[in-house]
């Protein structure tokens, strides 16, 4: 896809309206370093907002109608009315995290005003890099600025947040809205979900991120998604808790034989991607590559083998990269699950060997063709 930018962006926004916008917003999306389905059970994340982005070029409009053009969608248009209530459409899936922003910002009181907006983005959709909260968080701050109301960081993740729970109908945690918008340069972020406190943990000078679209594209709503969920809180249920946080993994243990087998998987895979993803952050922040290498990789096994979410080309696509890496980059599946992305961290000298791997052998053994995404930590929506 190709890379697109805020002055672009405003440019397509004047040849589709006849004037130029007032102002572009952007919003990263992210790549999720470790820490997969932790962050809805209270627990710790560590991802990456990069340099791919959606940008919202804008203008106001003298009555309470919102204008939305989506360049990736053919320019296809949406009119929605401030003051009706907000539907889902079935075929529209860009525009319902639209509807659903819309939506929660009423239901927060922010007042908003009328205005033509046009979307466009660079970042794969479907591909488990977080477009739709990077939509959601440029759709804030476009909104928010129109109106000339103020909102927070924070406060702009838990409304997207809210609009993938309450509308779209994805029970996501906060992860992805987070990143978007408070990500910061060269760094990634410890975030704990239970509080939502955040730490940034410098990226070494010297390494460097490569994702791989596997080709498999996914879609959370659609996927195992939610019922993953629910199995994390039935097995906290089981022991009296509301979150799997607050669950110790020695009492899990001790309860093995109590437990229904898929019930200990799953709580199993959410206790030790926690203390995966505390040890990896170390890793990073000190250089520490075997560490890194050993972290990811087993968290790749578990999310395989104890919580089922990769599928035979995202496995063989792991393979191929750890091969290549020789112990010298940390792989694994990032994102939600059933395809997507694999993200590797090694030293950028290493980085060729790993793209060439992966031209050389992934579609021969899948079928699947990939895409190789060289990726920056970036500042989020709001730095």
């Amino acid at each position: 896809m190709k890379t697109l930018s805020s002055a672009r962006v405003s440019e397509l926004f004047e040849l589709h309206f006849g004037v130029a916008p007032v102002a572009t917003v952007k919003a990263p999306g992210r790549v999720n370093l470790i820490g997969e389905h932790t962050d809805y059970n209270g627990g710790f994340v560590l991802p990456a907002a990069i340099n791919y982005h959606t940008y919202i070029a804008f203008a106001p409009r003298d009555d309470r109608q919102l204008r939305l053009v989506a360049y990736n969608f053919d320019n296809e248009t949406v009119v929605s009315d401030l003051d009706a209530s907000q539907h889902q459409e079935a075929s529209a899936s860009w525009s319902n995290y639209a509807r659903g922003v819309v939506q929660e910002m009423r239901r927060q009181g922010f007042t908003l005003a009328g205005g033509d907006l046009y979307i466009a983005g660079d970042l794969h959709s479907g591909a488990g890099l977080s477009s739709s909260a990077s939509l959601e968080m440029a759709l804030v701050r476009a909104l928010a600025s129109l109106s000339n109301e103020p909102i927070d960081p924070t406060q702009a993740a838990l409304i997207g947040q809210a609009a993938e729970n309450h509308f779209v109908g994805c029970n996501c945690g906060i992860m992805d809205q987070l990143i978007s918008a408070h990500g910061q340069e060269h760094a990634a972020l410890l975030i704990d979900c239970r509080d939502l406190s955040a730490r940034a943990v410098p990226v070494p000078e010297d390494w460097e991120i490569l994702i791989v679209h596997s080709g498999v594209k996914r879609g959370l709503v659609d996927s195992e998604y939610n019922q993953r969920r629910q199995q994390c809180e039935q097995a906290a249920a089981f022991f009296g808790k509301t979150s799997l946080r607050d669950l110790g993994l020695i009492q899990l243990l001790a309860a093995e034989a109590e437990l229904d087998e898929l019930s200990f998987r799953r709580a199993r895979h959410v206790l030790t991607e926690n203390q995966r993803t505390l040890c990896a952050a170390e890793a990073l922040s000190t250089g520490n590559l075997v560490n890194l290498v050993k972290v990811m990789a087993e968290s790749h096994a578990s999310m395989r083998d104890d919580f089922n979410i990769t599928v035979p080309a995202i496995d063989t696509l792991v393979n191929i990269l750890a091969d290549a890496g020789q112990g010298q980059a940390g792989v694994r599946m990032t994102g939600g699950g059933f395809g997507g992305c694999v993200v590797a961290v090694a030293p950028v000298d290493v980085v060729p060997r790993l793209a060439a791997a992966v031209e050389e052998h992934y579609q021969a053994q899948t079928g699947c063709i990939p895409t190789l995404i060289r990726a920056k930590a970036s500042a989020g929506a709001f730095a």
